[in-house]
């Protein structure tokens, strides 16, 4: 293992800040980050000295590449942490747009929900992401609550719970129980799973993280947070009795007073059950 490499991967053991998802996705990109200064010519090089004019042949690196403004905004927070970790704030602009780093667009009117394919569904060979993967269909689950769920104990007849621990943020949340396609695949969680997760008792959680990802990546279900946009979606059509703009439905200039009342009221149930704080995040999933 290269110096830096070692170094950044010592750097995240010390310093578990955030959810283990978070963790694991930043540790990935700072491997990437350490393989890519190699590759430009920077040799030898160690966290301690890693400087301003490495982060400048990144950010241009990563222009060059044109990647996804979503992407380029998480390698640029891996950056700003790792330069608080080595105490050299000043390495790396407080603002993205410093960078000429757009800002995403969050409202498009193109809707990014994907239902599981059956038939990819079918070539997961492990039940335990095959589980995972019709809870998030079915409540909107995050990858890594998906993984971490209890069903016995996350059932609560009505909602289900979900636990501090397991969520973003670690806030816990109620996500209704409304319809048949629900209760079936939580019945069929609970009676594979018992009282344990859906983490083999004999793995970790992020061993079966990267089973997820590898089953998933196998079975070409490559967009797995399309199943979160599926979930908004079906339940603002539930909540308002239309589709979401994204969706092909009315857009927010196209509603009557009324029905603008009832789209804000939809919007802050759909924000809860996601586990987000603001009603405004929503346009990610529903449109505008």
């Amino acid at each position: 293992m290269r110096d830096l490499n070692h170094d950044f991967k010592r750097l995240c053991q010390r310093n578990r800040d955030g959810s283990l998802a978070t963790q694991h996705d930043r540790e990935s990109i700072l491997s990437l980050i350490a393989n890519q200064l190699d590759e430009g010519g920077f040799r030898h090089l160690r966290a301690p000295g890693v400087r301003a004019k490495h982060v400048e042949y990144l950010v241009s690196r990563w222009h060059a590449e044109e990647i996804a403004c979503g992407t380029f905004k998480n390698r640029m927070s891996a950056l700003r942490w790792l330069a608080e970790k080595i105490d050299k704030q000043n390495i790396v602009a407080r603002e993205n747009a410093d960078y000429g780093i757009a800002e995403r667009r969050y409202v498009t009117n193109v809707s990014k929900a994907h239902a599981l394919d059956a038939d990819k569904l079918a070539a997961i060979t492990d039940p335990f992401t095959a589980l995972s993967l019709r809870l998030q269909e079915a409540f909107g689950l995050r990858r890594e609550e998906s993984i971490k769920l209890r069903p016995i104990w996350a059932d609560r007849g009505d909602v289900l719970h979900l636990k501090a621990s397991w969520t973003k943020g670690g806030k816990e949340r109620g996500i209704p129980i409304t319809n048949e396609a629900q209760r079936t695949v939580l019945d069929e969680a609970q009676q594979f799973a018992g009282a344990g997760s859906l983490i083999p008792v004999e793995m970790s959680y992020r061993d079966q993280l990267n089973r997820f990802k590898a089953q998933t990546a196998h079975a070409g279900i490559d967009r797995v947070h399309g199943l979160r946009h599926h979930y908004a979606q079906a339940r603002y059509a539930e909540l308002t009795g239309w589709k979401a703009p994204a969706a092909g439905g009315p857009t927010a200039k196209q509603l009557s007073p009324e029905q603008k009342r009832i789209d804000r009221d939809a919007r802050l149930t759909i924000s809860r059950e996601l586990g987000h704080e603001r009603e405004q995040i929503t346009a990610v999933y529903l449109g505008r």
